[in-house]
């Protein structure tokens, strides 16, 4: 199921989250699937957001970064064309093709990713995919596999970012 609409971009009044676009709330209610409020949002047919629905109030909202914002010269105000669907994926997001080559490899290790929160599956995913450079993907996928299995599935992410430059200075 696919939604589109038309919607401003607003400002949170919060320290927090800076912009969010609102989404009406019946048409919200039609993208959650029990507990399950994750969504692939395309704005002005752009790159996807991979998210969650937030509540607020009598609408949704779908935050947006400020580096999005800058990107994609918008700005506060403007109305922007949303399509929105269900997120079906397994992990709530994309996972980058070299790291799921090393999960694929790496049994003790996806183990102890697995046993890691959705939220924090998903923090890890997105350390490997923001960089688009491969080698760097596979760097910086060997240290969080390595991390993981070192530290038996507990995950501290000063250790862990102490390990991925490591890794990066091996190359």
């Amino acid at each position: 199921m696919s939604i589109t609409l038309s919607a401003p971009i607003l400002k949170f009044e919060s320290e927090l989250w800076s912009y969010y676009v609102p989404i009406p709330k019946e048409l919200g209610h039609s993208l959650i699937d029990g507990e399950n409020r994750r969504v692939k949002c395309t704005i002005n047919s752009g790159e996807p957001i991979y998210t969650a629905l937030m509540h607020k109030g009598d609408v949704f909202s779908i935050y947006v970064k400020t580096d999005f914002l800058k990107k994609n010269g918008l700005s506060e105000g403007d109305e922007v064309k949303v399509a929105l669907e269900k997120d079906a994926s397994e992990y709530g997001m994309p996972v980058p093709e070299s790291f799921q080559a090393l999960m694929d490899q790496d049994d003790e290790g996806l183990k102890f990713f697995k046993q890691l929160t959705m939220g924090k599956q998903r923090s890890l995913i997105h350390i490997v995919g923001k960089v688009k450079n491969v080698n760097s993907q596979i760097a910086k996928g060997l240290a969080i596999m390595h991390h993981l299995k070192e530290e038996k599935g507990e995950l501290d992410f000063k250790r862990l970012n102490v390990l991925i430059k490591e890794y990066n200075n091996r190359k």
